[in-house]
C-alpha cells in the first residue's frame, strides 16, 4: 500500500494554530489509548474547516505499532556545550497540532480534543499561535523563506516509501522565547546579518557581507557529497507582550538532518560556530515526534476493534 501523509502537514493559508503536547496517564492500557485516539476523528473534533496532525513520541509509537518504526526514531536529547547555548529536552507522548482559519474555531475544536482523550492522556502543554503580517516572525524578518516548494516539500518531509514509517514524519518541535528589546535595539543593518538576510524584502546577503555565524548559514545543512538537505518548516510566533518568540515545528524525512542542523545551530559542527539568532532568542523546550501515514493510525485501531464513523 503506498501511504498517505497527514494531509495538515502540508495545509498551508491556516492564520491560527494551537499545539498541544500529552503524557499517558498512569497504568493505562493500550487498547485504551488507541481506542480513544480513534475519537480525534469524530466530526466534534476533525471537522468544520481545521487541519488535524497528530504525532507520537518514539516509546508510545515502538510499542503501538513496532513494524513501522523508522530506525532512527528516538526522544529529543539535550544539546548544547559547556559555556554556550543550551536547548533542554522535555519529551512527552503526544503531539497534536490544530489550526484553522480564525482562533475560535480552533480552540473550539482543540478543546473537544483534548476532552476526547483526557482518560488517556493528560495536557502537558497547550501553546496558541499566530500568523504574524506577511507570515514573519515577531522579530520582523520573514519566517519560512527557504522551504521547499510545494511540489518538494513532501520528499523533504516524509519517510521514502519501502521503508519502515514510510509517507510518516519525523517532527522537531522546540519553543523559542525572543528577547525583542534587545534584538530591536540593534541597527537594522545589524539585524539582517544575524539572520543573513534583508528585512523587507527577504533576499540573502551576498557572500561578503552574510557571517557565518548567520541564521541562514548555520539552519542550510548538506549531505556528504554536498547536495542540500531540506527541512519542511511550520514554524508560527506565540506569545503575549510579556513574552514572544517562535513555536518552532520542522518536519523531517530523517531525524539525521534534524540533528546536523540542530549541531550546527548551537556550535557542535567542525567550525565550532554557533547560530548568532541564539543570542537572541532561547529554546526552552524540544522534542521529537512522529506523524505516521494516514493508513497507519486507521489500521491500528481497526486491529483493535475501532472503527471510523459512519
Amino acid at each position: 500500500m503506498i501511504g498517505l501523509p497527514q494531509p495538515g502537514i502540508f495545509a498551508l493559508g491556516t492564520s491560527a494554530h494551537e499545539f498541544l503536547e500529552f503524557d499517558l496517564r498512569p497504568d493505562v492500557a493500550l487498547e485504551a489509548v488507541v481506542d480513544v485516539l480513534g475519537r480525534l476523528r469524530m466530526p466534534s473534533v476533525s471537522a468544520g474547516g481545521v487541519n488535524l496532525v497528530l504525532a507520537f513520541g518514539s516509546d508510545l509509537w515502538r510499542v503501538l505499532v513496532p513494524a513501522e518504526v523508522p530506525p532512527d526514531l528516538a526522544p529529543f536529547r539535550p544539546i548544547g556545550l559547556v559555556g554556550g547555548h543550551h536547548a533542554p529536552a522535555t519529551q512527552h507522548d503526544l503531539w497534536l497540532w490544530i489550526s484553522g482559519s480564525t482562533s475560535d474555531v480552533v480552540f473550539e475544536h482543540a478543546r473537544a480534543a483534548a476532552g476526547a482523550i483526557d482518560e488517556v492522556a493528560a495536557i502537558a502543554t497547550d501553546r496558541p499561535a499566530y500568523v504574524h503580517r506577511d507570515s514573519r516572525d515577531l522579530t520582523g524578518f520573514i519566517d519560512g523563506t527557504a522551504n521547499p516548494s510545494t511540489l518538494e516539500a513532501p520528499a523533504a518531509a516524509l519517510v521514502p516509501e519501502g521503508r519502515p514509517g514510510a509517507a510518516g514524519s519525523h517532527v522537531l518541535v522546540m519553543r523559542w522565547v525572543h528577547d525583542l528589546g534587545a534584538f530591536d535595539a540593534q541597527a537594522i543593518a545589524d539585524q539582517e546579518r544575524v539572520f543573513g538576510r534583508t528585512k523587507w524584502d527577504s533576499v540573502e546577503l551576498g557572500p561578503d557581507a552574510k557571517p557565518p555565524t548567520a541564521h541562514i548559514a548555520r539552519v542550510e545543512i548538506e549531505d556528504d557529497a554536498g547536495a542540500e538537505l531540506p527541512i519542511y518548516r511550520r514554524s508560527v510566533p506565540y506569545g503575549t507582550v510579556e513574552e514572544a518568540g517562535l513555536y518552532f515545528v520542522a518536519f523531517s524525512a530523517d531525524r539525521a538532518r534534524l540533528d546536523r542542523m540542530l549541531g550546527r545551530m548551537f556550535g557542535l559542527d567542525a567550525d565550532g560556530l554557533h547560530d548568532h539568532l541564539l543570542d537572541f532568542s532561547r529554546p526552552v523546550s524540544g522534542a521529537i515526534y512522529f506523524a505516521p501515514a494516514l493508513h497507519l493510525l486507521a489500521e491500528d485501531a481497526d486491529r483493535r476493534g475501532d472503527r471510523p464513523p459512519a
